[in-house]
């Protein structure tokens, strides 16, 4: 039974299927129903649906790919996006955009904190009713969700009178709070919590993993098409590496691109003035490198075992499995010491792979794709059409290896600042950068950002790609109002149609 590979690629039965809408806020079809699919463990129907595996990994930057072997190795089987972006570079507002492909314009999540951000925020304005996983589970999917959920959110926590509460959409869940030491966290497992300690097995990153393979072994047995959603903590600070990682790397070098150290010619006021990095902060940005490559050794393996099991049970060649990160990281580029939140490459340009069946193995696209895309990717993947009220697009075409005519040419990052709340676990450290709020346009020609202090950046990375060199001031009058008028679209635009509209331009 799960011996039997589907050979029709994911795209035909996603087509055949169209009949019943399916929404990223899990929305039924016309008739308020949800269609069954057949098992995906057996059978070789086009009306079948892939798996999905989404591995998410948190402040993973590009540059920490080279030291991660199974996903270079998905990078030569399958499609790498050059353009992927972020909404924001931070962990909520990203993730929220991730789960509903909606902006953080409407998500009404800004940042990881109330009143404009974090778990509170996303679960009031009803976001956890529209999200993939809901849309999957009305079309037959068993979901499961593990690890790192939203800022905010505490395995123990009551919400609307449920005690240890568990959101909408899941059959499994097993979710930590403040995992980011990766020992000494509870996990919410299906309602119950559970404490863990500091023993090795305890260690969080091989336990979700353990639990990933566990889900698909009984979701294969029990002959039920699945998406798994594994939220890492890693490399997030302070990078606790597993225990056979401990003392690795001891002598890698920092690599020192050509922006490590240096402002932009006519960099905003949050930027200016920045001192040339003492030894000492040298050693710093180094010791904070080496503790990040140490760190996603656990992912790099929990991928390559994730991969094994799907192999063993026989629905490898039936499943879809995606790695990405929710936002970037910068390590001293731009004087800055290690941190996020600015409008840079380094911190909203992340990696997006993809593998599966009928996905060109050593495919690259350079077209311009963000985590709003990620909803309707897999709601379409499950069979559903996605709703018209999220902002994204799916991304099944470019899997196909087609790239639409009229396919979105800008992304839109929305950032609230400057950061300040001690509960925070993002709250920039000294040195680190902390901009004030901006809202920016990303193609895969330039960026412009426009500060709410009334200041502004324009970065060619077509002749400027390291982002050193700020020439708004030398843009005519007539493209300096065409740029702030397409931000304004995109930053006031709601669902599919008018976002994609505002996002043509570029």
């Amino acid at each position: 039974m799960a011996g039997v590979l589907r050979k029709v690629p994911l795209w035909v039965g996603a087509a055949a299927l169209a009949a019943g809408t399916v929404a990223c806020d899990g929305t039924g079809g016309a008739d308020g129903t949800a269609e069954s699919p057949s098992a995906h463990g057996s059978g070789t129907s086009a009306s079948q649906h892939p798996n999905i595996v989404w591995v998410l990994t948190d402040d993973l930057s590009s540059d920490l790919v080279q030291f991660m072997p199974h996903v270079k190795a998905m990078q030569k089987n399958g499609l790498s996006f050059t353009n992927y972006t972020v909404t924001d570079s931070l962990c909520c507002p990203s993730r929220s955009s991730i789960f509903t492909g909606r902006f953080p314009h409407n998500t009404g999540v800004f940042t990881n904190t109330p009143p404009d951000g974090g778990f509170p925020v996303f679960h009031a304005k009803g976001n956890e009713s529209r999200t993939f996983a809901t849309a999957l589970q009305k079309q037959g999917y068993r979901t499961a969700m593990m690890g790192k959920y939203l800022n905010g959110y505490e395995p123990d926590m009551t919400v609307d009178g449920e005690k240890n509460y568990v959101p909408p959409g899941w059959d499994e869940w097993a979710v930590a709070g403040n995992g980011y030491k990766e020992y000494d966290y509870t996990l919410n497992q299906n309602g119950r919590t559970v404490d863990h300690g500091h023993d090795p097995e305890d260690y969080l990153t091989d336990v979700v993993s353990g639990r990933g393979q566990d889900f698909i072994e009984k979701s294969v047995r029990d002959d039920k098409p699945f998406v798994l959603d594994i939220s890492t903590f890693a490399p997030h600070g302070p990078a606790t590496p597993a225990p056979q990682d401990e003392g690795t790397f001891r002598d890698l070098k920092l690599p020192r691109p050509p922006a490590f150290g240096r402002t932009p010619a006519d960099a905003p006021p949050w930027l200016r003035d920045r001192k040339p990095f003492t030894a000492q902060q040298t050693r710093k940005i180094t010791t904070t490198y080496r503790k990040r490559v140490r760190a996603v050794q656990a992912v790099d393996r929990m991928i390559g075992d994730l991969q094994d099991k799907l192999a063993k049970e026989g629905v490898d060649d039936d499943t879809v499995f995606a790695f990405a990160s929710d936002n970037g990281f910068h390590m001293g580029q731009y004087g800055l010491m290690p941190g996020k939140q600015t409008a840079f490459d380094t911190d909203v340009n992340v990696p997006l792979v993809v593998t599966g069946p009928g996905i060109e193995h050593g495919a690259t696209t350079d077209a311009v794709a963000s985590n709003i895309d990620i909803c309707p990717t897999f709601t379409e993947l499950g069979g559903g059409t996605p709703d018209p009220r999220a902002d994204g697009r799916s991304l099944v075409p470019l899997l196909k290896g087609e790239t639409p005519k009229d396919w979105p040419r800008t992304a839109l990052v929305e950032h609230h600042g400057p950061d300040l709340s001690p509960a925070d676990p993002d709250k920039p450290r000294k040195g680190s950068g902390n901009p004030p709020s901006y809202e920016a346009l990303r193609t895969a020609r330039y960026t412009y950002v426009a500060y709410r202090d009334g200041t502004h950046e324009y970065y060619d990375r077509g002749t400027d790609p390291d982002m050193l060199h700020n020439t708004y001031a030398r843009l005519s009058p007539d493209t300096r109002d065409d740029l702030a008028s397409r931000l304004r679209q995109m930053r006031d635009c709601d669902g599919a149609k008018e976002c994609g509209a505002a996002a043509a331009g570029g």
